[in-house]
């Protein structure tokens, strides 16, 4: 398999979103790295829109889940229903039994929805009762959530934020995009938009993660993610501010995310091998999520986007 084979799934995606470059190709690496993806944006920025386009161009079922504060577990598990005729208890599937589900405003639901998502992201099973239900092996979390309005939501917990591969972020687009925008919706208005001209294979999907599992990494690029992480544990070693910015760094799955996306994101670019510069275009999304920042920090404005970027430019490439 070869990034050719996702042409008609890309063809798909650009032809109901107009610009958000790095939004799709999130989405793309984390389904060709088998993780989920958390998007934040503001309302109104094509999140939902794009979901339904790549879940549109591959073989699979598709559900989407708003989620609220009177969600309840089994509207996402699912239930036992009584069966007269058999006069027995019958599981019926939820939501999550789908290949790829639509969290939106994931925030925006208490603890124990979170609890049941987070087991189905983290154990790629369901539990109800006394029986655990495997889910399928095409399984893609897609979360949103709004940035600002943060009244009637739930903190995500760090344990359920570390289980999301990359965390996208979506900006307002350009005007020459807002442009585009207002033609692709003329056109849309006069005739429905046109599926794709083949939908992507589940066992080419499978092919195409294997052939990214496989793409070479050489051991020393191993060492510069492992220091990567390591900084953000003891920036004390590196840079005063680094100090001054980190109050948590990343857990050890953060590295397993920088190798996968890296692969991910070179295989994409046609490349036979990991470089560092993939290493650090995936690096953002990565830990962007999974470090916490000081109150300090805070303060003088600093993101974490500030401080992954100071720290690429101090850990040594190899």
């Amino acid at each position: 398999m070869t990034p050719a084979d996702l042409n008609t799934v890309r063809e798909h995606l650009a032809s109901r979103v107009i610009g958000q470059q790095s939004f799709v190709d999130a989405m793309l690496i984390c389904l060709l790295s088998d993780g989920h993806l958390l998007v934040e944006g503001l309302p109104g920025l094509a999140k939902t829109t794009a979901v339904k386009a790549l879940a549109e161009a591959i073989e699979g079922d598709f559900h989407r889940v708003q989620f609220t504060p009177d969600l309840l577990p089994s509207d996402l598990i699912g239930t036992d229903i009584y069966r007269h005729e058999k006069g027995e208890f019958e599981f019926r599937p939820g939501p999550l039994f789908h290949n790829i589900l639509l969290a939106d405003e994931v925030n925006r639901a208490p603890a124990k929805v979170q609890s049941a998502l987070l087991e189905a992201m983290a154990e790629h099973q369901i539990t109800v009762g006394q029986r655990t239900y495997p889910l399928p092996p095409l399984f893609m979390v897609l979360a949103t959530q709004n940035p600002i309005e943060q009244e009637g939501t739930y903190h995500l917990p760090e344990a359920q934020l570390d289980r999301f591969l990359m965390k996208a972020r979506v900006e307002y687009p350009t005007r020459e995009e807002e442009l585009k925008i207002l033609e692709l919706d003329a056109r849309q208005v006069k005739a429905e938009p046109k599926p794709p001209a083949r939908r992507l294979s589940q066992s080419d999907l499978f092919a195409m993660r294997q052939a990214v599992a496989d793409l070479y990494l050489d051991p020393k690029l191993n060492g510069y993610v492992v220091e990567l992480i390591q900084a953000t544990r003891n920036p004390k070693a590196y840079d005063v501010d680094l100090a001054r910015w980190c109050r948590f760094g990343a857990s050890p799955r953060a590295s397993i995310a920088l190798v996968r996306c890296a692969k991910a994101r070179a295989w994409l670019d046609g490349d036979n091998f990991v470089s560092p510069h993939h290493i650090q275009a995936v690096a953002p999304e990565i830990l962007r999520h999974r470090v916490l920042l000081t109150f300090e920090a805070e303060a003088e404005g600093i993101s974490t986007d500030d401080f992954v970027s100071r720290l690429l430019s101090l850990v040594s490439v190899p």
